[in-house]
């Protein structure tokens, strides 16, 4: 049976209200239903009680209503009650969202600029349909480095272009858009109960609301796309839509596999990390006129730079915490999937397939502690091992550099790739 949430008569009768049926009280907390099509039933509640699940599942039934067809208008019903806490925007929160020094030097840089995009941002996820500003409203209030937006306008000031141009802006807020939209769907396929330090969408709202808010998401991305009339940026947020999409899928197929391969690894990272800081940087130079050569170069560094990111964030699943990371630490491998640090373990110690299936199988640590795993990573040399890959992609995302003329903008882009691996959360 269902598992039905806690709800009062005064509700259900809203709701059946909204669904055509005429309420009328007759006597003392006895309601009378009825329908113009001839349903109709007689409800024993006080409007501000709580209904059991039994009488529940009989005024559905007398109804002739199924759970899925009042689900819907429950959960609208519940968002639209809900009080969400102050919008808490980049602008006003950049310094508790960047505590290093090299990242707050490296973003203030276009502090103004995100602020822009923050309220292009609100702008977007503003709608007629209430229950969207509500959603709208709460991603916002989760925060956010907002490193991709940051990208775009850098890139853009690098090239030579003016990075506080409305579309650029727009551009900016569409990239940030399509992140939120992958992670609002992420949640929901990893069942992950926080994003950021709050309850995610789907944990706070349930699935069906995050599946049609990330939908929208992109779809609202894309709009805003559309107003620069170019096919060549369509071309690749279409392409990078495919490439993240396809990154879920094959990673699905990974899941509890522990012959995943190192190839395997960074398909999936390219995937569903990298061409998005790909595209960041590449929309900025396209926007700010520079050369063929100078895009692809500017592709090839967020490409990249998105690999060093996301080897990274591999290490800080495993060895930071969930008040640094914004969400569960070491969620990785009890969600089934092996990353680079685990899947180098496995190569080193054959008898850890057994550990770490055990792990996906329980679902926890008990058996084997995060903190044992942190060891090996350490002792065995394996976090400097990756570190030192990290640097690998580093080093020819600062040489793509090579082909912007010397500024505070490429000097920030020199420094965002030590900043992404040396980074604590």
């Amino acid at each position: 049976m269902t598992n039905v949430p806690t709800i009062d008569g005064k509700r259900l009768l809203k709701i059946l209200r909204k669904r055509g049926f005429e309420v009328i009280r007759i006597k003392g907390s006895h309601h009378f239903v009825r329908h113009a099509d001839g349903r109709s039933t007689v409800i024993p509640i006080h409007s501000n009680e709580s209904i059991g699940k039994g009488l529940f599942y009989k005024i559905l039934k007398d109804c002739e209503l199924t759970w899925s067809d009042i689900e819907s208008d429950l959960q609208i019903d519940r968002l639209l009650a809900v009080k969400l806490a102050p919008v808490q925007t980049f602008a006003t929160s950049k310094k508790e969202l960047l505590p290093n020094a090299t990242a707050r030097k490296i973003f203030g840089l276009v502090g103004e600029e995100l602020a822009l995009v923050e309220a292009e941002f609100e702008r977007q996820a503003r709608s007629n349909i209430q229950v969207i500003n509500y959603l709208g409203d709460y991603l916002r209030a989760s925060g956010g480095k907002r490193v991709r937006p940051a990208l775009l306008v850098l890139t853009n000031y690098g090239v030579g272009g003016e990075g506080s141009a409305d579309n650029v802006i727009r551009l900016a807020t569409v990239m940030e858009m399509l992140h939120t939209a992958t992670l609002v769907h992420d949640d929901i396929i990893d069942n992950a109960d926080v994003r950021r330090n709050r309850a995610s969408i789907n944990a706070r709202f349930g699935n069906q609301t995050a599946v049609l808010m990330g939908d929208w998401l992109y779809m609202s991305a894309f709009e805003t796309a559309l107003r620069e009339r170019s096919l060549e940026i369509l071309d690749i947020l279409t392409r990078l839509t495919r490439k993240m999409t396809e990154g879920e899928l094959i990673q699905m197929t990974m899941i509890a596999r522990l012959d995943i391969t190192v190839d395997d690894y960074f398909d999936i990272l390219r995937r569903k990390t990298a061409f998005l800081f790909s595209a960041c940087c590449e929309i900025g130079a396209i926007l700010g006129g520079a050369t063929l050569e100078v895009q692809n170069a500017m592709r090839d560094y967020g490409l990249n730079l998105g690999i060093a990111f996301q080897l990274a964030d591999d290490i800080l699943d495993l060895t930071s915490d969930d008040q640094s990371l914004g969400k569960a630490a070491g969620v990785d491998l009890l969600e089934g999937k092996l990353t680079l640090p685990l899947i180098k373990l496995v190569q080193s110690d054959k008898s850890l397939k057994a550990v770490f299936e055990k792990i996906m199988f329980d679902g926890d640590y008990s058996s084997f502690p995060r903190e044992t795993i942190m060891d090996r990573l350490r002792n065995d040399g394996i976090n400097d091992s990756i570190a030192e890959e990290g640097k690998q992609f580093a080093r020819p995302a600062r040489k793509s550099l090579d082909v912007l003329p010397e500024t505070e903008y490429r000097s920030a882009l020199e420094e965002i790739p030590e900043f992404v691996i040396q980074r604590k959360a």
